[in-house]
């Protein structure tokens, strides 16, 4: 999944909340979140219900939050992160 954001600009990506480094989100993990799109169960920390599915994403180091990438640009902003702890199966 290399090609989905630059290697270079990963390498400088941190949480914007903890400063840890975040990761390019696995193909699996990417599938449980917009089969919860898809339920209507998920909403972003601002408080939006995510309607659009994910194409590609990057998550902190710890696991527990996602961080979009729309068009190839990561969205670093808490209030459109996902906590991943709130998924309902």
């Amino acid at each position: 999944m290399s090609d989905v954001i630059d290697p270079e600009l990963l390498e400088i990506l941190v949480c914007p909340e903890t400063k840890e480094p975040v990761q390019v989100a696995s193909g699996q993990l990417l599938a449980e979140v917009n089969r919860a799109i898809e339920r209507g169960t998920v909403a972003t920390r601002g408080g939006e219900t995510m309607k659009d599915a994910l194409s590609a994403a990057l998550v902190r180091e710890d696991g527990t939050v996602l961080y979009p990438i729309r068009d190839g640009i990561p969205i670093m902003l808490i209030d459109e992160s996902i906590e991943l702890g709130s998924l309902s199966p």
